[in-house]
């Protein structure tokens, strides 16, 4: 017997159609991955099905007495409560006394207060409530959350673990998952999709986490101009056939397309066709003409691109030995990495393991308790807030990204800011909206709008694909791969960061950080894991879970002491490669400009000749260096 069945059902916002008289039978064993365009009416699907909307028209049956259970895509509040209030509160009926029985028991009472205390013991006893109480324990157990920590002190990413305890504390017939991984750390997701796959009901999971959607979902239901278009295979298999369908539905556009334009030629001939014509044909004709008039037009792409500022020195970031604690708990030990120009990094590990500290220490914000850390030279940084701090909600989205006139200054041109605006899929109306109205997507889309208008040489991208559609996301990969600058790149997304990254810092627990070429699957090939379920803490950042596990003592290796007169050429080693590559940017400079082949060709052959003794200078300079670095091990 199926969970639901839903009737030609129809919802619309205006004059915006989301569902157009759609039908679909959902039963147990479904796992349903909903896809669609940022605003396609995702979210709104699921509060349909969670009974917190009603059609506009149409039929919705749901089946008596299953229990559903809907986790929603905003971080829950709750401030007043503790972890262990919030997540009873998803048992309902009990979950309201279970919660009432833990605040009470937190209270200094008097004797009324005893006396309500008794009155909510019993009322759990009555019904059976104490072994649900069991289940609120083993959740939070199983997830390792904070049960007596107030829910207005976690970070993101413990919000939403918590939230997502709440959603599955219950046991529900049917689980509504409105993007769960969000802010959830590469552990975390591991754990939910084990999960989930032992979970017997049904499952819709709007999610664009493709690495999660593939192990999750048994069938993908796109829903595309206000029609369910449904697919029994997983992912994989669904890019393939929505490509056949794209192709055979613009062939079949295309075809309809050109008898409409025959037909019109037809009924604009002159009198003589006019007075002898078939009137049959004028009514096909004019069908025609509604057809076309109805038919949605497939959204396009986001058209981004960076803007590009002058080379960054060879070297970007140098590293060397650093370490940093706090508390005295140590989240990076004796770490040392020397970053290049074009290399795109990508930060790996648990929420609270110390990503963010990290980037501040490497861009120079934040001073290390040990170690050294040099910047490199001509950096123009751009910097992707994960918290969305550079908006200003109550300013529209023109005025967020210019504050005055029209015009935004784009790769060294004029751009109108409204058509700017259009290149990220935001309509001239949406475009006056305040910024609280916005969906996540489109606020992270207007914050990607922003970061790319500004000329760059160093990306630093802080969880950048949260609420992105899949293609915007495949669409930034694109960029990032294009992007002849360097990437510094936090993401919990795995399949993001193996499409992207050319190495990965990762945060193995116990203040091992270490550098790893590839991305999160070649880690895991070496034989990588983290340490625990979450291996983090409950604060905004960084303070690990290191302070539940003590540090590994690793045996020191001594180095080997450098001579006097090689550690004096080693300090003057990065002067020297600076000096060599402004001659070779010098000497490209010439030759690119328009006339240069135009000199006599002893002239030509003399700067190229200089240009490839500077290059091969600088070779034997990197090459000298890592030498000395080498004696030094």
């Amino acid at each position: 017997m199926p969970f639901f069945r839903l009737s030609d059902i129809h919802i619309a916002f205006g004059t915006q159609v989301l569902l157009d008289k759609v039908s679909l039978t959902i039963k147990s064993g479904d796992r349903i991955g909903l896809l669609g365009r940022n605003g396609a009416g995702k979210t709104t699907f699921l509060k349909l099905l969670s009974g917190a909307i009603q059609p506009d028209g149409g039929e919705l049956w749901i089946r008596p007495g299953i229990k559903i259970s809907r986790l929603a895509q905003e971080l829950p509040t709750g401030e007043e409560q503790t972890v262990l209030e919030y997540v009873a509160g998803g048992l309902a009926g009990v979950g309201e006394l279970l919660s009432e029985f833990y605040h009470l028991t937190t209270q200094a009472m008097d004797d009324e207060g005893l006396k309500k205390l008794e009155r909510v013991q019993q009322e759990i006893e009555a019904l059976g409530g104490w072994s649900l109480q069991q289940k609120v324990d083993s959740m939070i157990s199983s997830l390792d959350l904070p049960a007596e920590t107030l829910m207005a002190s976690l970070s993101g990413g413990w919000s939403r673990r918590v939230a997502m305890a709440r959603a599955l504390v219950s046991e529900p017939d049917v689980l509504l998952l409105d993007e769960p991984t969000n802010h959830l750390d590469i552990p975390t997701i591991n754990w939910l999709e084990k999960h989930l796959q032992d979970f017997r009901g049904a499952i819709v999971v709007i999610t664009h986490d493709r690495a999660f959607l593939q192990k999750i979902a048994n069938q993908i239901i796109e829903l595309d101009r206000g029609r369910l278009y449904c697919w029994h295979y997983d992912y994989r298999r669904f890019l393939v056939f929505r490509e056949q369908q794209l192709a055979a539905e613009e062939k079949t556009n295309s075809e309809f397309d050109k008898r409409l334009a025959q037909e019109e030629i037809w009924i604009r001939q002159g009198i003589k066709a006019r007075r002898t014509r078939n009137e049959g044909r004028v009514r096909a004709l004019e069908k025609m003409r509604a057809e076309y008039s109805a038919r949605r037009k497939v959204l396009g792409n986001a058209r981004i691109s960076v803007s590009s500022a002058d080379q960054s020195g060879r070297i970007v970031v140098e590293a060397e030995h650093v370490s940093h604690s706090f508390d005295g708990v140590p989240v990076i030990c004796d770490f040392s990495l020397t970053i290049l120009r074009g290399d795109k990094i990508g930060l790996i590990g648990p929420n609270g393991a110390g990503k963010t500290t990290l980037l501040k220490i490497l861009l120079g914000q934040l001073e290390p308790e040990n170690g050294r850390i040099k910047i490199g030279s001509k950096l123009e940084l751009a910097y992707f807030d994960q918290l969305r701090a550079q908006l200003h909600p109550e300013q529209t989205v023109l005025e967020n990204l210019a504050q005055a006139g029209e015009y935004i200054d784009v790769k060294g041109k004029p751009r109108h800011v409204i058509s700017y605006l259009q290149d990220f899929l935001f309509t001239p109306e949406r475009i006056r909206q305040p910024v609280k109205s916005l969906s996540g997507g489109e606020q992270n889309r207007l914050i990607l709008a922003r970061l790319f208008s500004k000329s760059a040489n160093l990306l630093v991208l802080d969880e950048p694909t949260n609420d992105l559609d899949m293609e915007t996301l495949e669409l930034l990969e694109e960029i990032l791969l294009d992007f002849d600058g360097t990437v510094l790149l936090v993401s919990h997304d795995r399949a993001f960061l193996d499409n992207v990254v050319t190495s990965s810092i990762v945060f193995e627990g116990q203040g091992r950080v270490k550098h790893y070429v590839g991305g999160y699957q070649d880690w895991l090939d070496k034989g990588g894991q983290f340490i625990g379920l979450g291996a983090g803490n409950t604060g905004s950042d960084s303070r690990a879970s290191a302070a539940k596990v003590a540090p590994v003592q690793e045996k020191p290796v001594p180095k080997t002491r450098l001579s006097f007169k090689l550690q004096r050429e080693l300090e003057q080693l990065p002067a020297l490669i600076e000096k060599a590559e402004q001659t070779i940017n010098a000497l490209e400079q010439q030759i690119a400009a328009p006339d240069f082949y135009r000199q006599e060709r002893s002239r030509t052959d003399s700067v190229l000749q200089q240009l490839a003794q500077a290059q091969q200078e600088q070779e034997d300079l990197f090459g000298r260096w890592e030498s000395i670095e080498q004696q030094q091990q």
